[in-house]
């Protein structure tokens, strides 16, 4: 059997060097306002202040592992309000659909970590090696002490960046000021030191080298943006009807055939990921729309309509090639389907916020001791005993009031309060945003009977607020005594 062809056959294509060239235009300003903003956000997120009263981090934004807690802004999150957190990544999730449903892989081009860190390591390149034909040049040449001296400043700088980047990472998880002093006196935590030598590597790696290779090869959202993707999305697209056939000015004059495309390759120098729009929609086209921008540029310098690479559905690209005119850009960024998206999106936001305005700042949960089930007491009293929390989602103490519901007779005390004080209501004083444990022991007469009960929970201040906790009592079986006599 005769082999085939390797060269026909082989999954590995080797990487050719992308060095994006420098483009000036709205679409390249707006990606430096989004990295304006989301690198702000990133790296002043976990200075900011929060006042919380004295019994909480003042922090803004915090992940406080340590007490389960998280903080952001006027809102604080407890271990059993997680789906809080749930519902966020949810709707985080469902904006990605948006956003790739109205206006494509915008997420990829514009706000995605890859995108905004590769792309500010790309400045770095133009600031010390220049331009992309410097940049070329400068690669293909032998190294030397000036080379060296261009990669040392240039990778410092990456590296510097990186650095900034994995300490910004654990400022979230600690109160940023006191965190910051002990990392550099030696006294924080070794995680800490750990989680930063990670990022730091990563960044400096993926965003310093790998670059369009994470986004071609690595990261599985583009095989799903793809995928979501139809006729109503707007996409970069190159409108080969009025480009083709390709050809110079010169040749322009000369053949009425040749259309606006002069094969500048312009589009293909500022792809960060160095694809060629030209051949059509593709994994490798991020959207971040540099291509429109340098084509727009080199429509004015010739004196033809910008355009000829724009944001366009297929369907208005169809309209266009047959000589109709394509829609208002708002009709073709609001069609039904993101429509459904956003409405799903908001349905979850509007549930969230009532969930958070209605959710009580206390709750009482309650263990049983298994072991013994019940004890008998020399007067015959049957008593069963409980672990019971009272949680205090305040910023300051509060008094608290619990009693028995149901089980008629019964009386119960803690190790604070005496057998002799016990009664069906007992008060407790519940610390500043804490969860206060307390055994209570709950007695009934002798004649009782395994049966439910309840713990109510009452708070005796101004705010109020209650909360249930049915339990089960434990005591002999009649059917049992009867066998003894």
């Amino acid at each position: 059997m005769r082999n085939p062809d390797p060269a026909l056959t082989s999954l590995f294509e080797k990487r050719e060097t992308v060095y994006p060239k420098a483009v000036n235009g709205r679409f390249r300003r707006f990606k430096w306002l989004v990295m304006l903003i989301t690198l702000t956000i990133y790296y002043v997120t976990p200075w900011l202040r929060w006042d919380r009263g004295p019994y909480a981090p003042n922090q803004a934004v915090l992940v406080d592992l340590a007490h389960r807690r998280f903080y952001m802004f006027a809102i604080e999150i407890w271990p059993q309000e997680f789906y809080f957190v749930a519902g966020l990544l949810i709707m985080a999730g469902i904006g990605l659909f948006v956003v790739t449903s109205a206006v494509g892989r915008a997420w990829c081009g514009y706000a995605c970590p890859q995108t905004v860190w590769t792309d500010l390591f790309q400045h770095v390149d133009r600031l010390i090696d220049g331009d992309r034909n410097a940049q070329m040049r400068l690669a293909a040449a032998p190294w030397g002490p000036a080379k060296i001296a261009r990669r040392a400043l240039k990778w410092s700088i990456y590296l510097v960046i990186s650095f900034w980047t994995g300490g910004a990472w654990i400022m979230y998880f600690a109160d940023a000021p006191t965190l910051t002093v002990d990392f550099w006196t030696g006294q924080a935590a070794a995680v800490a030191y750990g989680t930063v030598a990670a990022l730091t590597l990563t960044t400096f790696v993926l965003g310093g080298f790998f670059r369009e290779q994470i986004c071609i090869y690595m990261c599985p959202w583009p095989r799903i943006q793809t995928a979501m993707l139809d006729e109503k999305s707007l996409i970069v697209t190159y409108k080969d009807w009025r480009g083709e056939k390709r050809g110079s000015v010169k040749q322009a004059l000369k053949d009425p055939e040749v259309g606006d495309c002069i094969d500048c390759n312009g589009c293909v120098n500022v792809c960060p990921t160095g694809y060629d729009i030209r051949n059509g929609p593709d994994v490798r086209c991020i959207t971040c729309a540099l291509c429109i921008d340098e084509c727009d540029n080199v429509m004015a310098q010739i004196g033809r309509p910008r355009g000829l690479i724009d944001y366009a559905t297929l369907e208005d690209c169809k309209a266009e090639r047959a000589g109709g005119t394509p829609r208002p850009i708002t009709k073709a960024l609001f069609h039904t389907r993101t429509l459904v998206y956003v409405g799903i999106w908001a349905a979850i936001g509007a549930a969230l916020l009532f969930a958070l305005g209605a959710r009580d700042r206390l709750d009482i949960s309650a263990q049983k001791d298994r072991n013994p089930p019940y004890t008998i007491q020399p007067d015959g009293a049957v008593r069963n005993d409980y672990t019971v929390r009272l949680l205090n989602m305040e910023g300051r103490v509060r008094p608290m009031q619990v009693t028995l519901q149901g089980l008629p007779g019964a009386v119960m005390w803690t190790d604070d309060i005496p057998r002799d004080a016990a009664a069906r209501m007992l008060q407790f004083q519940v610390p500043a945003d804490q969860v206060a444990k307390v055994r209570i022991y709950v007695s009934a007469p002798p004649e009782t009977r395994q049966q439910k009960f309840t713990f109510a929970l009452l708070a005796m201040d101004g705010e109020g607020g209650s909360d249930t906790n049915s339990q089960g009592f434990a005591a002999p079986d009649p059917d049992d005594d009867d066998e003894e006599e």
